[in-house]
């Protein structure tokens, strides 16, 4: 259950193909580099419980540094590569990362970085900008062999908060071996039937927790991994035909571009060799999904979980098909819908979604948030925020999102980071930042601003607030169009009922104050 094993067995099969390049990483070269990684690690002074950073483009090298970190009993942070300077500041010292690896293609954010985190050890991928070291020349001087006191490390990625700031999800580690089975792996092998054989297609950032971890467990299994540099459409068609892919995982979003794909080049390409394509990230409209069932057949598997790890519910094409809309049963303990006093609601009513589990987490440094997903009376019942409803089937529907949460194209987006920058504007009277319908994406960031003067509405300072959005935040974060109201709705305590503007454009025109 881990990639040395497959290295001694079978070493010159491919563990990584890049899909554009072609560049090929094998399991003999996946250890002998991972080996190197953690004897850099070790030599930099790292103990097991200590943290790395990745801020990185997907490639061979992402593996190679997270499973040096997995074999060292580190914790690896991996950073969107779409986040400002200061934005990674923030969580590379949140973190407690004492390393900080980078791509040279984001050499802009990453110069920016050495005066923000001077105490950090900084190393860069495929090329140095001033005050960082070669990775590549680092870990060459290193012995390929593992260090005497191998132990399983874990990721620590990080969930965005309802406040605006990023939260680590941080599990306690094992203690185990390195080669230890995961409750993932068990799920991967028993549900997509992934093995030894599996070809698995990975077309997302592996910076997201789904992409990288699934990466990882085929590894873990002896599978070969083929990661896409940057999806497109057609490239991810071509992709499952060139290398007879059977396993991949997309987000919603994907299978918009690939359907609106002209038929003509659809049926291009052979897309027979897939056996389980798996989605999550998103809740996926009920049509999309009915059409890629339609023409890949009933190899959509999709789920809903977490980055937190606290619960797991599954369903299969066939069961989709009878329970249209649905994520499925939970796999991993039972599910409790509860009502905002934490009852317990009957079959078929909506409410606050638990899971009851075992398996605890902490958001890192916040124990007040850590404290407000636990039920207020039964400790090991633990929610994400969401909102849904149990059928008498016990098949679980999600009904909304965790306080207005925006995911667009399967990226997590919470607008109160973008309201506290905008009020700030001297030409904001007030914000609410919320998600919009959008075709391709499934939601896209709008602002509605009340300005402080109504004369100065308009394209022009539509523009100014966008463009001083973009300046103080990443651009995934920032609204894609403004509009403006004279007053926005406010209960007499300052409460924004921002559900009445959210609802405008949702089609609910009838929406109330309740």
């Amino acid at each position: 259950m881990h990639p040395s094993i497959f290295a001694a067995k079978t070493p010159d099969k491919p563990a990584v193909i890049m899909a554009a390049s072609g560049q090929t990483l094998t399991y003999r070269e996946l250890d002998a580099r991972s080996n190197q990684g953690a004897q850099l690690f070790r030599a930099l002074g790292l103990e097991t419980g200590d943290g790395i950073a990745v801020f990185a483009d997907n490639s061979p090298r992402f593996f190679e540094i997270c499973w040096a970190a997995q074999r060292a009993g580190l914790y690896y942070t991996c950073i969107s590569t779409r986040l400002t300077a200061r934005e990674v500041e923030y969580i590379v010292r949140d973190s407690g990362a004492k390393v900080l690896i980078a791509s040279h293609s984001l050499h802009a954010t990453a110069s920016e970085l050495v005066e923000l985190l001077p105490e950090v050890d900084r190393f860069m991928l495929g090329g140095v900008v001033e005050g960082y070291r070669s990775y590549e020349d680092a870990v060459a001087r290193m012995p390929a062999v593992p260090i005497a006191d191998q132990t399983a490390g874990a990721d620590m990625l990080y969930s965005s908060g309802t406040t605006g700031r990023p939260k680590g999800v941080r599990h306690a580690l094992s203690g185990e071996s390195i080669d230890a089975p995961s409750p993932l792996l068990g799920l991967v092998v028993a549900l997509f039937g992934a093995s030894e054989n599996s070809i698995y297609l990975s077309p997302a950032p592996l910076y997201h927790a789904a992409p990288l971890r699934y990466c990882m467990s085929m590894h873990r299994i002896g599978a070969t991994v083929v990661v896409m540099e940057h999806f497109d459409a057609e490239a991810a068609l071509a992709a499952i035909e060139k290398h007879k892919a059977n396993i991949s995982q997309w987000v919603p979003t994907m299978f918009v571009r690939m359907l609106k794909l002209p038929e003509e080049v659809r049926v291009k390409y052979d897309v027979s060799s897939m056996r389980s394509a798996i989605h999550a990230a998103a809740p996926c409209p009920v049509e999309v999904k009915r059409k890629m069932i339609e023409w890949w057949g009933e190899v959509l598997h999709e789920y809903y979980a977490g980055t937190e790890g606290n619960g797991f519910c599954y369903i299969s094409s066939r069961e989709w098909l009878a329970h249209p809309g649905s994520v499925g049963r939970s796999l991993l303990g039972p599910i409790h819908i509860c009502d905002d006093d934490g009852n317990e609601v009957p079959n078929g009513e909506e409410g606050t979604i638990y899971f009851e589990s075992e398996n605890q987490f902490e958001y890192h440094n916040d124990p007040e948030k850590t404290a407000s997903a636990r039920h207020p009376r039964h400790p090991n019942w633990s929610t994400l925020g969401d909102v849904g409803r149990l059928d008498d089937d016990g098949f679980l529907y999600l009904t909304d999102r965790k306080a207005f949460m925006i995911i667009s194209g399967g990226v997590n987006i919470y607008p109160q980071e973008a309201e506290n920058l905008l009020i700030n504007h001297p030409q904001v009277a007030d914000v609410a930042v919320i998600g919009v319908p959008n075709e391709e994406f499934g939601e896209e960031v709008r602002a509605v601003v009340q300005p402080v003067r109504w004369e100065d509405a308009g394209p022009e300072l539509a523009d100014e607030l966008m463009t001083f959005c973009r300046q103080n935040l990443a651009s995934i974060k920032c609204p894609r169009a403004v509009d403006f109201e004279r007053e926005l709705p406010r209960h007499p305590t300052g409460k924004l009922y921002k559900r009445l503007i959210r609802d405008r454009y949702w089609g609910k025109r009838n929406s109330r104050i309740v």
